[in-house]
């Protein structure tokens, strides 16, 4: 399985802050660190990566991805090797009331359904990211899933 994302960053008062979106569902709702992501999803059959990153970008968030060129950071490996996440840097802004906007979305697409608790048989509904916050680079390191803290690294090479 294969996912592509973008990793947002802007600089604000001389610090680079990146873009995350906490995950949601029961699992991750009463989780802080290790429990946000770069905005991602999966590839459809033959999508050029590019294409993806900006689309998931957009449904996940329900924000348009800024001008810019995106930039590779490569990849990572996440979720015990089943799945890969290609990263993309972009050099942007959103405005901080979109991205308070993020919380409670009631959008079908970005909502998934599970079975909740597990093996009970009832479905139920949940955002796939329940809030997005900007971070500076330390406290996103803390609150990355660990599978993608490498793309923090590569990021501030990039940067250098």
């Amino acid at each position: 399985m294969t996912s592509a994302g973008i990793l947002l960053h802007r600089e604000r008062e001389g610090a680079v802050e990146v873009l995350l979106g906490h995950m949601g569902g029961p699992f991750w709702s009463r989780k802080d660190a290790a429990a946000w992501s770069i905005p991602k999803g999966e590839l459809d059959e033959g999508e050029d990566p590019v294409t993806a990153a900006r689309r998931e970008f957009t449904e996940e968030l329900g924000i348009a991805v800024p001008a810019g060129e995106l930039r590779e950071l490569g990849s990572v490996v996440q979720s015990g090797r089943r799945k890969t996440v290609l990263g993309f840097a972009l050099a942007g802004d959103v405005p901080d009331a979109d991205v308070a906007a993020v919380a409670g979305r009631p959008d079908d697409e970005t909502w998934v359904e599970i079975e909740w608790p597990r093996n009970s048989g009832r479905r139920l509904r949940f955002p796939e990211i329940d809030k997005a916050e900007w971070f500076g680079l330390d406290a996103a390191r803390e609150k990355l899933v660990k599978g993608q803290v490498p793309f923090l690294e590569r990021l501030t090479a990039l940067l250098a």
